[in-house]
């Protein structure tokens, strides 16, 4: 039964309704499902079975720690993961300026100052971090820094970096219009995280002015929010494609900078993120049955490349 057929019914009619996004990914999908936060191989391991235990395409996990944090070993098991079953595993870039030695970022008006890099030094080991990573064989990476961006997409035009790498803007950068994605776009990002709390309108305008696909939070931690949104997955697939669903978690302990001292946390959150994108799922089935979800392995995901 159609809630809103229900609703016209008894008189209520919405006075306008955002068109649906005519973009698709390049393989036609218009939809793929992130799960954030998967920290090292251990949780990754762990979400790809808890997805399996669902029955659920997992197209990409992404890590908030930084690769810096992970031994080279437990780089090369990732790639190995994620290449084994055709998912894009994305790692933030380190350092930044939250975890270094000023205290702008900490303060109370400095938190859009946190993923940047502070002076040359900071961007030196940006880059050293994704060098080691590439090696690795990772080929998706966030980023939460203007100038690293231009620095990265350089290096990749003449070779120096794969040229399947894909450039994961943060949502630690606050990109909330059109103008903002647009720029991002012509400068190589790959796909751009928008704001958890955008409306349907705003989603909209956004996609009728740029290509490039989003990243949207379907539910936040508590530090961004939060918000619990992953019952409105089908309004946003149809408005925001193409679209990255990405599943967060609200009431959980945080992980970040992630290690063994908090592996069974992340893992407990990782899984429940899964579950959560299930029934994420039972949603985009009930209200719009006919979304296509990119399949693993799909065109313009950055899976790595088994070291």
């Amino acid at each position: 039964m159609d809630a809103g057929a229900l609703l016209r019914r008894q008189g209520y009619r919405p006075t306008s309704s955002p068109s649906d996004s005519g973009r698709r990914f390049p393989d036609g999908a218009e939809f793929r499902i992130e799960i954030p936060s998967v920290e090292g191989p251990r949780v990754l391991e762990a979400a790809v079975n808890e997805a399996d235990r669902y029955d659920l395409t997992l197209n990409r996990v992404s890590q908030g720690s930084g690769g810096m944090l992970l031994e080279e070993a437990e780089l090369r098991e990732m790639a190995a993961i994620g290449a084994s079953v055709g998912l894009e595993v994305s790692l933030f870039t380190g350092p930044r300026a939250g975890w270094d030695i000023g205290v702008f970022s900490r303060s109370n008006a400095g938190g859009g100052q946190f993923a940047q890099l502070r002076g040359l030094r900071q961007l030196g080991y940006a880059v050293a971090d994704i060098l080691r990573a590439t090696e690795a064989g990772i080929r998706s990476f966030l980023v939460g820094d203007l100038g690293l961006l231009s620095v990265v997409t350089r290096m990749q035009d003449e070779g120096e970096l794969p040229s399947e790498t894909v450039w994961k803007i943060s949502a630690y950068m606050g990109v909330s219009n059109p103008a903002t994605i647009k720029t991002l776009e012509e400068m190589g990002a790959g796909t751009v995280n928008i704001p958890a709390d955008v409306t349907l309108e705003q989603l909209s305008e956004i996609r009728a002015s740029v290509s490039l696909p989003v990243d949207l939070y379907l539910e936040t931690p508590d530090g961004m929010g939060p918000v619990v949104r992953g019952h409105e997955i089908a309004d946003f697939v149809a408005v925001g494609a193409p679209l990255y669903a990405k599943m967060g978690l609200a009431n959980a302990a945080g992980v970040y900078p992630s290690g063994g001292h908090v592996v069974d946390v992340a893992i407990a959150n990782a899984r429940e993120k899964v579950r959560r994108a299930a029934i994420a799922l039972e949603w985009l089935r009930r209200m719009r049955p006919a979304s296509v979800q990119s399949k693993p392995h799909a065109e313009g995901l950055g899976v790595p490349v088994a070291p």
